[in-house]
C-alpha cells in the first residue's frame, strides 16, 4: 500500500510541478527532479509521515528496479536512432565526436584534479583524480532524450546528439575501466591487464552480442502477432527481459563477465529498427506507454539526490573544479571534433553544451570507485555534480537546441512524423 501511494504521489507531484516549470519556461525534466527533491527524505519526507513522500534513502533505493526499467526503455528508444540511413550520413561524425569529446573531458578533469593534488595533497589522491577524470566522460542519455521528446526537437544536430550520447556510453565504459585499473594499481602497486583491458572489452562485446540476439528475437516473435496491442505488449516484455538479463554477472577463473544495461538495450533497439518494417509505428505506441515510467524515473532520481553533501566544503571545492573542467572538456572536445569532421557551424557551436547532463551511469561508476582508499570523496563529488547537472543540464540542452533552430512550437508537431517527411 505504502509503495503505491508513493508512486502515485511521485507521478502526480511531478506532473503538477511541470505546469509550474512551463510557466517559467523550464523543461519538464527539471520539474520532475525538483518534485523528487521536495518529496525526498530532505524535505517532505523528513517529516516522517508514512506515505508523505520518501522518509529515507532506503525507500528510494527500494524502487531502483523502476529506474533500471526506465533506463532500459530510454536506451531502447535511442537505439532506434541508429538506422542504417543515418549511420551512412553521419556515422563517421558521430563516432569521431563521441570518442574525442569523451577523451578530452577525461584529460581536462585529470589535469585539473592532479594539479589540485600537488597543491593540496590531503584534498584528493592521484588515484581518485584519475578515476573522476574517467567518470567525467559519461553523459546522461535520459535527460537529453526527454528534452528532445518534450520539445519535439528535430534536425541534424538532434540526430547527431542522440548518436553521440549512445556512443559515449561505450567510450566511457572503456575509459573508466582503464582508469580505475590504473588507480587500483597505484594504490596496490600491481597492474592487472585483465581489469584494465580484457574485462571492459568482454563487457562491450557481450553486451552487443546479447542486444543483437534479443533484437532478432523481438523481430521474429513480433511476426506471430498482428494485433497492435499484442505487439506492444510483446515489445514491452522483451525490453524488460533485456533489462533483467543485462543485470546478470558472473566470474570465471578470476575474470568478471557482465553486461552494460544501456549498451544491451541500445543494441536491441538498433537491430530491431533496422530489420522491422513497422518499427516506427511500434515506437510511437511504446513512447505513449512509457511516459509515466519516465516521470517516475526522474522523480525518483530527484528524491535520491543527497543534499547533505552541500554542507561539506571539501566536496564543494573539488566538485566545482570537477564540473568546470568537465564542462570545458565536453564543450571544446565537441567543438574541435565537429570542426574536424566538417559539421555545420551551428552544430559545432552548440553541440558541446548538450553533452553536459550526467546522472545514472556516472553514479554507477562512482559506486565502483568507492573501493579506493578515499573512494567516498569520488562518490560525494559525483553526487554533487549530478545534483548540479540534473537541475541545470536540461535547460541548457533546450537552449542549445533552440539556438540551433531545431525546436518547433511545442505541442503542434510530432518529431517522429516529421522524420518521415
Amino acid at each position: 500500500m505504502l509503495i503505491l501511494i508513493q508512486l502515485s504521489a511521485s507521478i502526480i507531484g511531478g506532473l503538477l510541478m511541470s505546469r509550474l516549470a512551463k510557466k517559467l519556461n523550464l523543461p519538464a525534466v527539471t520539474a520532475y527532479l525538483v518534485a523528487g527533491l521536495i518529496l525526498g527524505p530532505f524535505c517532505i519526507g523528513a517529516a516522517g509521515i508514512r506515505g508523505a513522500g520518501f522518509n529515507s534513502m532506503e525507500e528510494v533505493e527500494g524502487l531502483n528496479i523502476i529506474s533500471q526499467a526506465a533506463l532500459g526503455f530510454i536506451a531502447f528508444t535511442i537505439g532506434n536512432e541508429f538506422r542504417v540511413s543515418q549511420l551512412k550520413s553521419m556515422g563517421k561524425q558521430a563516432i569521431t565526436v563521441g570518442i574525442i569529446q569523451a577523451v578530452i573531458a577525461t584529460v581536462a578533469v585529470d589535469a585539473a584534479l592532479i594539479i589540485l593534488h600537488f597543491i593540496k595533497p590531503d584534498f584528493i589522491s592521484v588515484s581518485s583524480a584519475i578515476t573522476l577524470g574517467a567518470i567525467a566522460s559519461a553523459t546522461a542519455p535520459a535527460a537529453t532524450l526527454m528534452v528532445v521528446r518534450q520539445y519535439k526537437a528535430n534536425g541534424p544536430m538532434t540526430k547527431l546528439l542522440l548518436l553521440v550520447v549512445a556512443i559515449d556510453d561505450a567510450v566511457g565504459l572503456v575509459l573508466f575501466s582503464a582508469s580505475f585499473g590504473i588507480a587500483t594499481a597505484l594504490e596496490s602497486g600491481t597492474v592487472s591487464l585483465v581489469t584494465v583491458i580484457l574485462e571492459p572489452i568482454i563487457e562491450i562485446v557481450l553486451s552487443l552480442v546479447l542486444g543483437s540476439v534479443l533484437g532478432l528475437l523481438l523481430f521474429f516473435t513480433e511476426k506471430f502477432f498482428h494485433s497492435r496491442s499484442k505487439r506492444l505488449s510483446l515489445s514491452i516484455g522483451c525490453v524488460l527481459l533485456t533489462v533483467g538479463l543485462s543485470m546478470v554477472s558472473f566470474e570465471i577463473n578470476g575474470i568478471k563477465f557482465g553486461f552494460s544495461l544501456l549498451l544491451v538495450c541500445m543494441m536491441t533497439g538498433t537491430v530491431f529498427c533496422n530489420i522491422c518494417d513497422f518499427s516506427e509505428e511500434l515506437m510511437e505506441r511504446i513512447d505513449g506507454w512509457t511516459a509515466p515510467l519516465f516521470v517516475l524515473f526522474f522523480v525518483l532520481s530527484g528524491a535520491g539526490l543527497d543534499l547533505k553533501i552541500l554542507s561539506k566544503p571539501l566536496v564543494l571545492l573539488v566538485g566545482i573544479i570537477y564540473i568546470a573542467a568537465r564542462c570545458l572538456g565536453k564543450y571544446f572536445g565537441a567543438y574541435g571534433s565537429c570542426a574536424l569532421t566538417h559539421c555545420d557551424p551551428n552544430i559545432t557551436k552548440h553541440l558541446g553544451i548538450t553533452l553536459f547532463p550526467q546522472a545514472g551511469v556516472a553514479l554507477g561508476m562512482a559506486l565502483t570507485a568507492q573501493r579506493l582508499a578515499d573512494g567516498n570523496i569520488v562518490r560525494n563529488v559525483v553526487l554533487f555534480s549530478v545534483l548540479v547537472y540534473e537541475l541545470i543540464g536540461p535547460a541548457l540542452t533546450k537552449r542549445s537546441l533552440m539556438a540551433a533552430g531545431e525546436i518547433s512550437t511545442e505541442g503542434k508537431t510530432n518529431a517522429r512524423r516529421m522524420n518521415k517527411i
